[in-house]
């Protein structure tokens, strides 16, 4: 070994004097060749340590790739993961605007069902407590329903109420809400409405429902309905409103169908 850099020439002149046959008695010779042997032996611990040095740059670096790696890869797994959980999210949400949905309207005809109706008719009551603003309820049946029913089948009668709701939902105000109470029967609300307010639109409503027609299927029935209508009176429940409205409806039905009765 004769060293590196700037030292090796000086290294190998050193290696050539203590070799030299004319120098070994010399009296420095001893104390050189130590001076030298430690030199080497110095060189190369150093040497082994650059060499583990460098042995260890390429674990640390090899190390580092794989940890990017392993990083990149869970990055790419959590942002499938998140889409995941994002998709599902809006999923849920969906599934949960739909059960909602259910849970307020009625199947065939997309109508507010009972449930809504009753959350909205406290919403006008509480209204009506605060800042008597008044409103009117109007119980529609259809007449003979049952007689469609039982000579064309249900899908008619399906049908029927289908084109029933449409024409009642054209024939009402923005603010109204109907629903479908049960079977044939549906529920108008008409809020701040006096039962002399509303008195013109349920004679246009029953005029709407003679002028009904309703082909299906190569059948074609004509529509008539029975109308029961209630203004809610202070201190009344809404129980009670309905069932006033009720009364009327099936006085309606007593007197000839196809009109429409205050109730008293």
């Amino acid at each position: 070994m004769t060293g590196s850099g700037g030292d090796a020439p000086l290294l190998a002149d050193i290696a050539e004097l203590l070799e030299h046959p004319d120098y070994q008695d010399h009296p420095l010779h001893a104390a050189l060749a130590e001076l030298y042997r430690r030199h080497l032996e110095q060189e190369m611990r150093v040497e082994r340590l650059v060499a583990i040095a460098d042995g260890f740059q390429r674990t640390a670096q090899e190390d580092l790739h794989a940890t990017r790696h392993e990083l990149q890869r869970q990055l790419r797994r959590q942002r499938k993961i998140t889409h995941i959980a994002d998709r599902y999210q809006a999923l849920l949400g969906e599934r949960n605007e739909a059960l909602l949905g259910e849970s307020h309207h009625d199947a065939l005809t997309g109508l507010a069902n009972r449930r809504l109706m009753h959350e909205y008719l406290e919403q006008l009551l509480a209204a009506k407590q605060r800042h008597h603003r008044p409103f009117t309820v109007a119980m529609i049946d259809i007449d003979h329903f049952k007689r469609i029913n039982d000579q064309h089948g249900h899908a008619v009668g399906d049908q029927a109420l289908v084109l029933l709701t449409e024409a009642l939902q054209d024939a009402l105000r923005t603010n109204d809400l109907c629903g479908r109470w049960g079977g044939e029967e549906f529920l108008v609300i008409l809020p701040e409405t006096t039962l002399e307010q509303a008195e013109p639109l349920m004679s246009r409503l029953c005029q709407c429902m003679r002028q009904l027609d309703i082909h299906y299927q190569g059948i074609h029935l004509n529509l008539t309905a029975s109308m029961g209508v209630a203004e809610h009176r202070t201190r009344e429940s809404i129980e009670q409103t309905l069932q006033r409205a009720d009364k009327a409806l099936l006085q309606a039905k007593r007197e000839g169908r196809d009109r429409w009765l205050a109730a008293s």
